[in-house]
């Protein structure tokens, strides 16, 4: 699985009270829905369209329980294809878990749910994986750095 996150300059968003507007805010930031986003459905309002129901409506309001794909779709309106999508987004987050969820028939199927069923601790996760990408990208800005010069003490010999 990839990570992936937008990491901008941001202020924080705190002295919002309405969740509405910042998890909409919040959720542009860090690249969940993409650039310029227009639902393609017949919504009017981002609040209607899939992706952020999603989120709002079923992983942020009920944390603690584990939602079927099948069943997102359904109660969505959409396909599964559509629920995936957005599902794989917020797993590049790594604020996703997967669980085992058993259906009203008994069968066990795989179901996803904010990890540990909380968004605070689950966000621990991307800002690991932040640190490591970071610190990853200074070592190779260090080794660029270094063959930079390699290069140039090369370049300058020559040129005497």
């Amino acid at each position: 699985m990839s990570f992936e996150l937008n990491v901008v300059s941001n202020t924080p968003l705190t002295p919002l009270n309405d969740i509405d507007e910042v998890a909409i805010l919040f959720l542009n930031q860090v690249g969940y829905f993409p650039k310029g986003y227009d639902p393609k459905t017949d919504v009017t309002d981002i609040r209607d369209s899939v992706p952020y129901k999603l989120m709002m409506n079923y992983f942020l309001d009920r944390m603690d329980k584990a939602w079927v794909v099948e069943d997102l779709a359904v109660d969505l309106g959409t396909t599964k294809a559509t629920i995936y999508r957005h599902i794989n987004k917020m797993k590049g987050f790594d604020i996703l878990e997967e669980m085992n969820v058993e259906d009203s028939s008994g069968k066990v199927r795989k179901g996803y749910r904010i990890r540990y069923g909380n968004l605070s601790k689950a966000w621990n996760f991307t800002e690991a994986h932040v640190q490591v990408a970071m610190e990853n990208y200074r070592k190779t800005v260090d080794h660029v750095q270094e063959l930079a010069s390699k290069r140039g003490e090369k370049h300058a010999t020559k040129k005497r």
